[in-house]
């Protein structure tokens, strides 16, 4: 699979969107369901959330890209966009190590 290439603009976008403690755990909750998704009935039961805001709240996920939606008879569909999340996180990763030595990419936290 390749990985999507996201400028600036895009990853910054995406990593707004997922500064909502929210929208985290929505994103998180779809990672987990894996491609298969999950309704949205079971997203607002698992969050506890108002259906409006829980709508909000995809809305804003899926105008970036991070999650997909699809009707499926009377049930919309949420899966997260593994593409997407795999190219933010190639963005984020993007020349690791290079200019700052390999110290700064230890797993520990030493340096």
């Amino acid at each position: 699979m390749d990985i999507e290439s996201l400028d600036v603009n895009s990853a910054a976008s995406c990593l707004e969107a997922l500064g909502s403690p929210t929208r985290l755990e929505i994103y998180r909750l779809l990672v987990q369901a894996g491609p298969g998704g999950t309704v949205v009935g079971e997203l607002q039961t698992r969050l506890g959330i108002p259906a409006s805001t829980l709508s909000h709240h995809l809305s804003r996920l899926v105008r970036v890209g991070l999650i997909g939606q699809e009707r499926r008879s009377r049930n919309l569909i949420c899966r997260a966009s593994y593409e997407r999340m795999n190219g933010l996180i190639a963005y984020l990763s993007d020349q690791c190590c290079e200019g700052l030595g390999t110290a700064a990419c230890t797993t520990s936290g030493a340096a």
